[in-house]
């Protein structure tokens, strides 16, 4: 590795305003440099499968560097799935053949399971979906278990860097500087830069996005406990719940907003409680839905059920084909025809919400809230506007289940690439990307720069945010690195020949 001097690493003002760096300019600031040819920002799951994709193509963990400030690569996904009520023990929704531990999807997770538990009934299950059974979906404890196994075979720590990347800009005569803020006392500067000819970005949602009113409401009153968003610790209001009864508005009607109201009501059932639970729906379905007789969606209740992201033909199949032509507008209509707040359909579930119907005690309805307030008695206290006029709804406490912030500016890397780098919006307002993932308008000289997961939604392939997306995307910029010679095409003998050592759990040849 080449080092330059070793100053405090300030971002001057020359450097802030400038879109191309020279290497004397850097150095100039006293910015420590570092070579390495390909970085990956961002260190979670899909920097990961990225760089599983590289080591097993054979490319040395010298070639490679992991910018992040998380100490594993399924650190942030672990905690969301834990505080919006998917604990280990608990099944996400995810294909049992979405491996982003496994590049070839095999063993898949309904076999791995049926192996390790000595019990047919995952792969039964598997062959009767979704006709004769739910959809089969992995436990999150297998997920993390997987990805920890695959990290230690690929040496993953030993690509690792920890720190915080301010931005990324352009270099002169080609590629890019990567700028990182160490952990605090960890160096003697402020600043480092790692000079590479690829960078990838996977740096996923930029935070919580909480609803105007509900942003109000906790801004006016600085009440930060009674209103919560389900991705944040709200672990409080269910013990609440358990000292006494209690009513909850559950805001939403995705995949969180139906774990999180499971809970509600396994905690009910559990231990005997009272607990009343309002559920607004913004969009209330009432049967199937669609834009035509053979593109429907199920629906009822206020709910409307699919049992993944996308339809399965995103991913290998007609609709994954006829995306890759569209662009502007028709590619925007598409993914409005398609998209939409849905969840799986679960039997237990669904009886547990007949249940609560019945018994009065869980109560969905439709309608936009326009403000929260406080009552004297500390309610909280929802005005709502709806299909059957306007009411109010007073509860104990509301949980936010709309989703994460989607804005690509509220990140500083993507707001300053799209200010200094050449990037652009693609038609839903995320980093417009070429087909191989490359972002549109940020090349440099023979380098590329590439991004993949939920800041790439609107793109060329719709599911970006999943487990196989985020494979689907890996394996698109790896071979888009075969083709410009810097590392090997997975062929049919290497990758034989590297499942069978993944199965053995040996480690990974590198090529050369």
């Amino acid at each position: 590795m080449a080092h330059a001097s070793h100053g405090p690493g300030e971002l001057t003002g020359e450097l802030l305003a400038a879109p191309i760096w020279s290497d004397d300019l850097v150095e100039a600031a006293g910015i420590p440099v570092s070579d390495a040819p390909f970085v990956t920002v961002g260190g979670g799951i899909g920097s990961f499968v990225l760089v599983d994709y590289l080591r097993i193509a054979g490319v040395p963990t010298g070639q490679i560097r992991v910018l992040s400030n998380l100490d594993h690569p399924w650190e942030t996904y672990e905690y969301l799935t834990r505080v919006s009520q998917i604990p280990r023990p608990e099944r996400i929704r995810s294909d049992s053949a979405s491996r982003p531990d496994n590049i070839w999807g095999f063993p898949s997770y309904a076999v791995s399971e049926a192996w390790q538990s000595r019990t047919l009934r995952p792969l039964i299950q598997v062959f009767g979906e979704p006709i004769f059974s739910d959809y089969w979906t992995p436990r999150a404890g297998a997920v993390f278990a997987g990805l920890e196994r695959e990290s230690r075979r690929i040496n993953y720590p030993d690509m690792l860097v920890k720190g915080v990347v301010r931005l990324v800009r352009r270099r002169q005569g080609g590629g890019y500087f990567t700028i990182l803020t160490p952990p605090e006392g960890s160096t003697a500067t402020r600043r480092m830069a790692y000079r590479s000819r690829f960078v990838h970005l996977a740096v996923g949602y930029p935070g919580l996005r909480f609803l105007p009113d509900l942003r109000a409401f906790r801004e006016t009153y600085q009440d930060f406990s009674h209103v919560v968003n389900a991705y944040e610790p709200h672990e409080h209001v269910y013990e609440f719940l358990k000292t006494r009864p209690g009513t909850v508005v559950v805001r939403g009607g995705g995949i969180v907003a139906s774990r999180v109201l499971q809970r509600l009501m396994d905690d009910r059932e559990r231990y005997g409680l009272g607990t009343e639970i309002v559920q607004i729906f913004r969009t209330f379905v009432t049967g199937a839905h669609g834009p035509h007789p053979w593109a429907r969606r199920k629906g009822g209740d206020g709910w409307a059920y699919q049992g993944f992201n996308y339809p399965k033909s995103v991913w290998g199949g007609q609709l994954k084909a006829r995306m890759r032509r569209l662009d502007g507008e028709a590619r925007a209509q598409s993914y409005a025809e398609m998209g939409g707040t849905n969840t799986p359909w679960r039997r237990r579930w669904q009886q547990q919400m007949r249940a609560g119907r019945r018994g009065g005690w869980y109560h969905p309805v439709q309608g936009v809230v326009t403000r929260v307030e406080p009552r004297a008695d500390g309610m909280l206290v929802s005005q709502l506007t709806g299909d059957t006029g306007d009411r109010e709804i007073a509860a104990h406490y509301i949980i936010d289940c709309t989703g994460l912030e989607a804005d690509i500016t509220e990140h500083r890397v993507l707001a300053d690439l799209l200010a200094h780098g050449g990037a652009g919006r693609n038609p839903l307002g995320r980093l417009e990307v070429e087909r191989h993932f490359e972002i549109k308008g940020t090349a440099s000289g023979n380098g590329a720069l590439y991004a993949s997961g939920a800041t790439t939604l609107g793109g060329y392939f719709p599911g970006v945010d999943t487990f196989l997306g985020l494979q689907i995307a890996a394996q698109e910029i790896a071979d888009d690195l075969a083709r410009r010679s810097w590392c090997r095409r997975i062929g049919p003998v290497r990758s034989t020949a590297q499942w069978v050592r993944w199965m053995r759990g040996r480690g990974v040849e590198d090529e050369g």
